[in-house]
């Protein structure tokens, strides 16, 4: 499993790729982090990378993931500063923030609603995603009301609004946080969903208050 650390590894190879560059020094010189001999062992276990004496290369999946992490955190740049309108000093910190949480219907929307821009604010280019090779010019609403649900959907939840702080503690101590992806198994005579192995029967109205960003259609 990959951490924000591997992550920007992975990144700083790919911008010293961009300089013809592969040593360990010059993608230390583009990274964030001051990185571990431990970290790379991970990454070429995980065979995301090879190292050839002091160079070090992208295998097809590292190159694969990397490209994603890329876009993420350009696509991040271009929405600190053209929507957000963050200072260009602060771009790259908070857009570094912005990539590790972004999922990919969120990064989809984002570029969808940024009209799939091509490069960054400094010139880089953006990979292209899924979006952008389909010309996509609508942005859906993909986050509502879990009541919204149907069975056989389900949805990560974003955000939960509490119809009152016990019933907010009530959900948390149920483990329904955000992050959490449920399905919706049932609707009537109780709205049952079921997630991390746990059924649960919940009130309408609290379901009302659960809000999740729709991840598929029905089964």
């Amino acid at each position: 499993m990959l951490n924000e650390r591997h992550e920007e590894i992975l990144e700083a190879i790919w911008v010293a790729r961009e300089k013809n560059k592969s040593s360990d020094s010059s993608i230390q010189d583009n990274c964030t982090i001051d990185y571990t001999k431990q970290e790379l062992d991970d990454l070429r276990e995980g065979r995301l990378i090879v190292q050839q004496e002091n160079d070090i290369f992208f295998t097809p999946a590292g190159e694969k993931k990397a490209e994603i992490i890329i876009r993420r955190h350009r696509l991040a740049e271009v929405l600190v500063t053209s929507i957000l309108k963050v200072k260009q000093s602060k771009m790259d910190e908070i857009a570094c923030e912005v990539e590790h949480s972004l999922q990919e219907e969120v990064e989809e929307s984002i570029c969808t609603l940024l009209g799939h821009p091509e490069i960054c604010p400094d010139g880089k280019p953006i990979p292209p995603g899924s979006c952008c090779r389909k010309d996509s010019k609508q942005v859906v609403n993909t986050v509502t009301s879990l009541i919204e649900l149907v069975p056989g959907e389900q949805g990560r939840i974003t955000y939960i609004k509490p119809g009152s702080h016990s019933n907010l503690h009530q959900l948390l101590s149920f483990g329904l946080n955000p992050g959490v992806t449920v399905n919706v198994h049932r609707t009537s005579p109780a709205f049952c969903i079921k997630y991390e192995n746990t059924e649960l029967a919940l009130d309408p109205e609290i379901v009302k208050n659960i809000f999740v960003w729709k991840t598929n259609c029905l089964l």
